[in-house]
């Protein structure tokens, strides 16, 4: 039988006036949702939802004034569970469009939230109409705070804004308790700066990758899972020795400016940093040794690439360090040369050997 006359739907999915004022739902026809607005408006008149059920009975109103068949109704969802609320819903609207045989739906809405179930009330109705009331003191009130609150709680959107707030706020506070206040502002920029950069160019992309080459090494029983362990150790002590490093040279009575602060917030942490990569990159070859021999020459040169870098921007660091008139650095300007002359020869001949190794490796791999 096809239904006729439009449906005034007041939308509560909350739960106000059960939770509030003990109002079971659904409630249908004009005189019980009279009497459930001005229940929930005894008990709670700042409730949105009284004006939303007033605003309802006065759109059933005018549309009974006007000569055309209408009906109203109340439905409400679930106070605590929202997922159990939206099926409490679907059902109870079955059940209106059952009793009231309308065709064709007007919703009212308080807010963004009583909206999210336009979907589900579109599967069972027709809706012409969505008429959102707004207290005109507060205006778009409840729909600021719950798309707030609903970016929050996506764990996307909060590891993107919560994590470098609450970072950044350790860090200035740690800086405060190792007694160097006037760092600590130059280290929460620094920080967000580099998140900034990190999120600009891909590398949190990269991390996460790691992370799954992280999870895969440790369930398929890898060797390399505990290099990548120890080697997160050796990445977090190198980033506190090069802060302290950092620091030490900030403090001084001479400022060299934010370029030699990097170098030496570098200085202090490249060694450390070459470690963890050459032991994720010796893991790495141990790995492919043991269960993809073939594919050996691919990973061998590895290590040593990541010590000739590290091995040339531990020189260079100490050379720009060395040149910059620093009031305690140890290092002189002509042993910075000798310092930067020698790791471009280091590194240049690991690189080499790491090269001629790949290719003896890859040769006898051709010849067997």
């Amino acid at each position: 039988m096809t239904g006729s006359g439009t449906l005034v739907l007041c939308v509560d999915r909350d739960d106000d006036i059960g939770f509030k004022a003990d109002i079971a739902s659904p409630v249908i026809g004009r005189e019980a949702c009279l009497a459930a607005a001005n229940a929930l408006a005894l008990r709670d008149p700042e409730d949105s939802d009284v004006n939303a059920i007033f605003q309802g009975i006065r759109i059933y109103d005018s549309l009974i004034a006007r000569g055309e068949t209408a009906s109203i109704a109340i439905l409400a969802g679930n106070h605590m569970q929202m997922l159990e609320g939206d099926r409490k819903i679907a059902a109870s609207l079955e059940e209106v469009i059952r009793t009231t045989k309308a065709a064709s739906c007007v919703l009212i809405s308080d807010g963004a939230e009583d909206e999210y179930v336009l979907p589900i009330i579109q599967s069972r109705i027709p809706v012409s109409s969505v008429q959102r009331v707004i207290v005109s003191q507060m205006p778009n009130l409840e729909s600021s705070y719950y798309t707030i609150k609903k970016l929050l709680d996506d764990p996307k959107v909060a590891r993107v804004l919560l994590i470098p707030l609450g970072l950044a706020m350790l860090l200035y506070a740690t800086a405060y308790l190792m007694g160097y206040p006037e760092g600590a502002t130059i280290i929460v920029v620094g920080v967000i700066g580099l998140y900034t950069l990190f999120k600009g160019f891909g590398v949190d992309e990269v991390f996460g990758a790691g992370m799954e080459t992280l999870r895969t090494s440790f369930t398929r029983g890898r060797f390399s899972f505990v290099t990548y362990i120890s080697a997160m150790l050796l990445v977090v002590i190198g980033v506190i020795l090069g802060l302290s490093s950092l620091l030490q040279y900030y403090s001084a009575a001479f400022s060299p400016g934010l370029f030699l602060y990097l170098v030496a917030f570098l200085y202090g942490a490249v060694g450390w940093f070459t470690a963890a990569g050459l032991i994720i990159a010796g893991g790495k070859a141990i790995d492919t040794f043991m269960t993809e021999r073939g594919n050996l020459h691919r990973v061998i040169v590895l290590p040593f690439f990541v010590g000739a870098i590290g091995v040339i921007a531990y020189g260079a660091s100490i050379y720009t360090l060395s040149l910059s008139n620093l009031a305690y650095f140890p290092v002189t300007p002509e042993q910075g040369g000798t310092y930067i002359l020698l790791s471009i020869i280091g590194g240049l001949f690991c690189a080499f050997f790491g090269v001629y190794l790949r290719s003896v490796i890859e040769k006898r791999k051709t010849e067997g």
